[in-house]
C-alpha cells in the first residue's frame, strides 16, 4: 500500500472503494430484512411476487439517489473531453515536422491496433473454450425478448456517416471521439500550410493547459462519484447474487489480466519500455476506470500521467484519442468470450470454423463501435443473432455486466497507454 500513501487523491478513491461496498452491502441487507419480515406469513404466490417487485423498486429507487454523485462526477468528465481532446490533437499536430510524418504515425498506429484488436480476440476464445464458464451456470433463463439492446450487426453506411461528422458542433456536443479526431487531424493540417497557422497551434496549446488544469480541480470530486457508483451497484444487485456469477467474473478478469500483465508486459519489453514505470504512473487513472467503470472518466489522467511518463505530447494527443474509437482491449476480449459464453450456457456447440469466422468479422466489426452505449453488447448481440444463439442469454450478462464492465475499462486504459508508448519510442 507504500503507493496509496504517495498520492492521497488514489488513496482517497480507494477509501471510497471501500465504503462504497460497505454502504451499499448494508442497504441491502437493511431492506432485505424488512422484505423477509413481510413475507414471513404470506403463503400466496402472486402477493409474494407482487411484494418482492415492490421492494426490488425501493431499492433502485435508493440507489437512484447514490447515483446521482456519480452522474455529477461523469457530468463533469464529459464537459472536458471534447475541448481537451481537440486541443491536444490540434496541438500535437503543430508540434509534426510535416504530414508525412503524421502519415507514418497514423499508419504505425493502426497497424498495432488491429494486430491488438486480433490478439484480444483470439484471447477471449482461448480462455472461454479452455475454462468453460458456461457450463457452470445452472440457471433456467427466461425466453423474454425484452432485451433493451439493438441485435444489429455492423453497417458500413452507418459507421461511415459516425465517422465522417456532419457538424463538428454536434460531435463535440455529443463528445463523439472519432468525429473530432477526424476534424482536428484535417483542421490540424489546414493550420499547418498557413502562415497564420502559428496562431491556431499556439491557441490550442493554451487551451490544452487550461483543460488539464480544470481537469485537476475535476479530479477532486472523483471519490464521491466512485462512493456512489459502486454503492448503487451493491444496493441493486447486492454481494450475494455475485456468488452465482463468481466463477464466470473469476475466469474473465483472470484473461484480462494476462492481456493486461503478460501481452502487453512482452510487448513493452520487446520496444524495450519499462513496464512498472508504465502500471506506476498509470495507477491512478486505472484505479479511476475500475471504480466508475468508464474508460472515458480516466481518459484526461491518462494524458496527464503518460506525459509525466515521457512520451510526447504530440504522440498523447494523437495515439490516445484514436485508441479511444479503435483499440479497446478489454470491451473487444470479452465479445469472443461473451458469445461462446452465452452459447455454452444453452448447450450450442460453435464449430473451430464458426469460431474462427466470428473472429474475423469482430476484426472490422469491432472498430465501428465508437461512442456506441454498452458498444461491447450491441457488437454480442449482432453475433448471436448471426450464430442463431438465443439472444436471451445476453440477461445473463446484463445482470453483471458493470461488475465486468470495471476490468473491461481498466483494460482499456492500460492498452491504450501502451500502445502510445509503443508508438513513441518507435518514433525515437
Amino acid at each position: 500500500m507504500r503507493f496509496l500513501k504517495k498520492n492521497k487523491l488514489v488513496s482517497v478513491i480507494f477509501l471510497a472503494l471501500i465504503l462504497g461496498i460497505i454502504t451499499g452491502y448494508w442497504i441491502n441487507i437493511y431492506y432485505t430484512k424488512i422484505e423477509n419480515s413481510v413475507l414471513k406469513d404470506i403463503a400466496d404466490k402472486s402477493i409474494r411476487d407482487s411484494i418482492h417487485k415492490d421492494f426490488r423498486e425501493i431499492k433502485e429507487n435508493v440507489a437512484a439517489q447514490f447515483s446521482l454523485l456519480s452522474d455529477i462526477f461523469l457530468r463533469l468528465i464529459k464537459m472536458i473531453i471534447a475541448p481537451l481532446v481537440i486541443s491536444i490533437l490540434i496541438s500535437g499536430i503543430g508540434k509534426m515536422e510535416n504530414v508525412a510524418t503524421l502519415g507514418r504515425i497514423g499508419i504505425k498506429t493502426l497497424v498495432y491496433f488491429y494486430v491488438m484488436t486480433f490478439i484480444a480476440l483470439l484471447l477471449g476464445l482461448i480462455s472461454v473454450n479452455f475454462f468453460q464458464p458456461g457450463t457452470k451456470m445452472q440457471i433456467e433463463l427466461a425466453q423474454s425478448s425484452a432485451i433493451p439492446i439493438s441485435n444489429k450487426g455492423f453497417d458500413a453506411h452507418e459507421f461511415i456517416t459516425h465517422v465522417i461528422p456532419d457538424s463538428i458542433f454536434n460531435a463535440l456536443a455529443k463528445n463523439e471521439i472519432l468525429p473530432i479526431v477526424i476534424f482536428a487531424v484535417i483542421f490540424g493540417i489546414a493550420a499547418g500550410s498557413i502562415n497564420k497557422g502559428k496562431i491556431i497551434f499556439e491557441f490550442s496549446e493554451s487551451l490544452s493547459e487550461v483543460m488539464f488544469k480544470v481537469t485537476n480541480y475535476v479530479m477532486y470530486v472523483a471519490p464521491l462519484g466512485v462512493f456512489g457508483s459502486i454503492t448503487a451497484v451493491v444496493i441493486k444487485q447486492g454481494i450475494d447474487v455475485l456468488l452465482g456469477y463468481i466463477y464466470l467474473i473469476a475466469v474473465f478478469y483472470a484473461t484480462l489480466l494476462f492481456f493486461a500483465c503478460v501481452i502487453l508486459g512482452i510487448v513493452c519489453w520487446i520496444y524495450k519500455i519499462n513496464f512498472k514505470a508504465l502500471l506506476k504512473v498509470l495507477y491512478e487513472p486505472i484505479l479511476l476506470a475500475f471504480s466508475t467503470a468508464s474508460s472515458e472518466a480516466a481518459m484526461p489522467s491518462t494524458i496527464d500521467a503518460l506525459k509525466k511518463f515521457g512520451i510526447r505530447e504530440k504522440i498523447v494527443g494523437f495515439v490516445l484519442p484514436l485508441g479511444y474509437s479503435f483499440n479497446l482491449d478489454g470491451s473487444i476480449t470479452y465479445m469472443t468470450f461473451a458469445t461462446v459464453f452465452i452459447a455454452q450456457v444453452y448447450h450450442i456447440h460453435m464449430s473451430i470454423a464458426d469460431q474462427i469466422n466470428m473472429m474475423l468479422i469482430l476484426l472490422l466489426s469491432s472498430k465501428g463501435i465508437a461512442g456506441v452505449p454498452r458498444a461491447s453488447l450491441v457488437i454480442i448481440a449482432g453475433m448471436l443473432s448471426y450464430f442463431h444463439i438465443p439472444t436471451e442469454g445476453l440477461l445473463l450478462l446484463l445482470a453483471i455486466d458493470q461488475v465486468l464492465d470495471m476490468g473491461r475499462s481498466a483494460t482499456n486504459v492500460l492498452g491504450n497507454a501502451v500502445a502510445s508508448a509503443i508508438i513513441d519510442k518507435s518514433e525515437k
